[in-house]
């Protein structure tokens, strides 16, 4: 039996480690026999906030090199942008009809945006998680893996299907989350009590996958930590635990091992151990979309035959739920209609 999963990525901002072990190197090894897995650069829900166009465009194909580079296969995986799938935005607006005001006023990533960004709040960014649910529905995923900051969006994804199949007839697909393991929980390095963050300000809060060797050590360095002595994987001591829960993510070894190898030893060894593990691990990945990078003709054919393959699912939801909600009248021969507009 196939197993149908989705995610997407934001192109807003450079991807850090936080992404990367929070979430692509899963995605990587849910490449397996058995799952079909739609991987989506979300780029319809970055202009939620002020995007420039032109950079905007270039961190789509950036993040798709570095999805590529970090290991998703185009043969085994469907990979896109979203915008060049429209039914994302047409099943959207369906799904808005039908998702009650009160259930996006309660979504806390809307609270916390909003009150950053005050007069520049939009009703994008209000509708945004119905958005989000349609891009997990038009492709009636399965499973979608998430983090603990995404499991709010995906129950509304949840709720917004049950509605639906209550008012309508059975359509959608319920999808379950698939929590992501460690490592999901990075945070930012000037300041611990944060997760690592694409928009948060300071050049020493992330580490960027594409960040050069000397970038890394140097931010690593200034790091945060406290005025102990011993290195422990104990959560009231964030920044410290932090360097280690990165040095874990990256090398696989048990705490036990990881806090008998730094007992004794101070702060510079710890964060020097972390930033050497940390080039290592990035150094093939930044190989690579280094290769990828140089021709973006072939990012965007790469994607072009994703959204190809991802088109006829999302044509086949979206007929259904409109033919559902009684929407729409004959459907318009698209070739037919290029072809009398050339005539005249």
């Amino acid at each position: 039996m196939t197993t149908r999963i989705f995610s997407g990525i934001q192109p807003s901002g450079d991807l850090h480690i936080g992404n990367y072990l929070g979430a692509v190197r899963h995605w990587v090894a849910l490449q397996q026999p058995g799952a079909e897995c739609f991987y989506c650069i979300v780029d319809l829900h970055a202009i939620t906030v002020p995007q420039e166009p032109a950079r905007l465009r270039a961190r789509t194909r950036e993040v798709l090199a570095i999805l590529l580079a970090a290991g998703i296969d185009p043969s085994r995986s469907t990979l896109f942008a979203q915008s060049q799938v429209p039914r994302h935005t047409e099943l959207a607006w369906l799904l808005n009809c039908i998702t009650p005001y009160g259930w996006l006023g309660r979504m806390t990533q809307f609270k916390g945006k909003s009150a950053a960004q005050r007069e520049q709040v939009t009703a994008g960014l209000f509708a945004y998680p119905v958005l989000m649910a349609a891009d997990i529905l038009l492709y009636r995923a399965d499973q979608v893996p998430v983090g603990e900051d995404q499991q709010q969006h995906l129950e509304l994804a949840r709720d917004i299907a049950a509605r639906f199949n209550r008012l309508h007839g059975e359509t959608f697909t319920l999808p379950e989350p698939r929590v992501t393991p460690a490592g999901a929980r990075i945070r930012g390095l000037d300041d611990p009590a944060k997760k690592m963050s694409k928009s948060a300000a300071g050049s020493g809060h992330a580490i960027n996958l594409l960040d050069p060797p000397e970038v890394i050590r140097r931010k690593f360095q200034r790091a945060t930590t406290d005025s102990l002595a011993d290195a422990r994987f104990d959560e009231r001591r964030p920044g410290v635990f932090n360097l280690l829960a990165i040095y874990e993510a990256f090398t696989g070894e048990s705490r036990e091992a990881i806090e008998a190898r730094f007992a004794g030893k101070g702060y510079g060894e710890l964060k020097r151990a972390v930033a050497d593990v940390t080039v290592e691990a990035l150094r093939p990945l930044r190989e690579r979309h280094a290769t990828y990078a140089q021709d973006p003709a072939q990012l965007d054919a790469i994607a072009r035959l994703g959204a190809e393959k991802a088109l006829p699912i999302a044509e086949a939801t979206v007929s259904a739920v409109k033919e559902r909600m009684d929407v729409g009248l004959a459907a318009v021969n698209t070739d037919e209609r290029v072809r009398r507009n050339r005539a005249v």
